[in-house]
């Protein structure tokens, strides 16, 4: 029988942290997941490059059911502190728009980063090894059944359990250990995520794909509603890029997307002012604020009248396109599911945990950080500083040997 202090499932971005946060405390800490690669979700993150944190993070930046949830971990790990062990580690990086924060190189220095954390606090790790069952003890604490043997332990945490990305090994296994202990799960859904259209109605734009353009875009009505400026991507089945990926943490199935495709532009003045100057056909006016493909698309159900000099164009027709382009109405299908999300909506009831160490309120010991807790955050470094906001939490509440 193999023992340890805190046994974590998962070496993904929580649970490397996470481990060498308590190792360095000096717990004996052990490590195990399933997969064949460590933190691959790491990997491939960022375009490779892995969009570590935000500047910017903070709990409004964060979905749940419970969203004053994650204030406490946040603020007490920053993403400044984040960013002071990544220089520590002599690792390089810069920011792009909007505070998100890369690495100059590749996503392999933050996960060699971890694992030299985990390292130095003499974290064991058995990878691959999958958990077969898990079993509270009479004397308190818990027994696995493992793939390398049994293993007792007086701390369980519980780092998986996002089903994004399943062809790099994401799996229900934590959500299925949470209702084994009796915790409520928020609905999963796919987060950050492109959204699909019916094949007919799309048809019309499907032929636009590889076109993107600045947008806004919103849906939902308040308190739930959400808004975003950020570029939109047409693709043969649908919408993407970072304005999609945003809005569709906030979609539900039978919910309209608005879109502005001219934000910032008041169309129908600036329309009515061509009006008295151009010549020229309403058509080609357009291609002033509009790629060429979209503008041919927006003016063919105008028929001749896009022909029709702007001096011809009835004020009218004018401020009905306008209307049309800035208050666009599309209704999605649905979603292009996990496959191809980057995160995963909804997990453990957060009203059960306690938000200063992560830990269950049913069960003593039992402890839940990350992806697989109903906190989800932003496109562009929010769910990685939550990772590492929940990890902290949760590594300084276990308790050593004797405690």
């Amino acid at each position: 029988m193999d023992r340890a202090d805190v046994v974590i499932v998962g070496a993904g971005a929580a649970g490397l942290f996470c481990a060498g946060v308590a190792g360095q405390r000096g717990l004996s800490v052990l490590l195990i997941d399933h997969a064949e690669k460590v933190a691959e979700k790491i990997r491939i993150s960022g375009g490779g490059r892995c969009n570590f944190t935000n500047r910017d993070a903070g709990p409004a930046n964060f979905l749940s059911e419970n969203p004053a949830f994650c204030r406490s971990a946040l603020a007490r790990y920053t993403p400044a502190r984040f960013v002071a062990l990544v220089q520590r580690h002599r690792i390089a990086w810069h920011e792009k728009h909007k505070g998100q924060l890369f690495c100059d190189d590749s996503s392999e220095s933050i996960i060699q980063m971890l694992l030299r954390e985990c390292e130095a606090g003499g974290v064991r790790r058995w990878q691959p090894c999958r958990v077969e069952g898990v079993r509270q003890t009479a004397a308190g604490g818990f027994e696995l059944d493992t793939a390398r043997g049994p293993v007792r332990t007086r701390q369980l945490v519980v780092a998986t359990g996002g089903l994004s990305i399943p062809k790099i090994g994401a799996s229900d296994w934590g959500h299925r250990l949470a209702r084994q202990f009796g915790h409520r799960i928020v609905e999963p859904r796919p987060g950050l995520v492109p959204l699909t259209f019916a094949a007919a109605d799309w048809a019309p734009f499907a032929e636009l794909a590889g076109l993107a353009l600045p947008v806004r875009v919103a849906t939902g009505d308040k308190p739930a509603r959400g808004e975003f400026l950020e570029d939109l991507l047409f693709t043969h089945r649908g919408l993407s890029g970072p304005a999609v990926l945003q809005i569709s943490s906030h979609w539900r199935p039978g919910q309209m997307l608005e879109l502005d495709l001219l934000p910032g532009i008041d169309l129908a003045a600036a329309l009515r002012e061509a009006k008295q100057r151009s010549r020229k056909q309403l058509g080609n006016e357009l291609l002033t604020w509009l790629p060429a493909r979209l503008a041919e698309k927006v003016c063919a159900p105008l028929g001749e009248l896009a022909r029709r000099t702007l001096p011809e164009q009835r004020d009218a027709t004018l401020i009905g396109l306008a209307d049309r382009l800035q208050r666009w109405q599309l209704l999605p299908s649905g979603t292009e599911g996990y496959r191809k999300a980057e995160v995963t909506l909804g997990g453990v009831d957060t009203r059960e945990l306690s938000s200063q160490t992560m830990e269950s309120r049913r069960v003593p010991g039992l402890h839940f950080v990350g992806e697989v807790v109903d906190v989800t955050g932003w496109l562009g470094g929010y769910n990685f500083q939550w990772a590492w906001a929940s990890a902290q939490a949760c590594a300084l509440g276990l308790q050593p040997a004797g405690a």
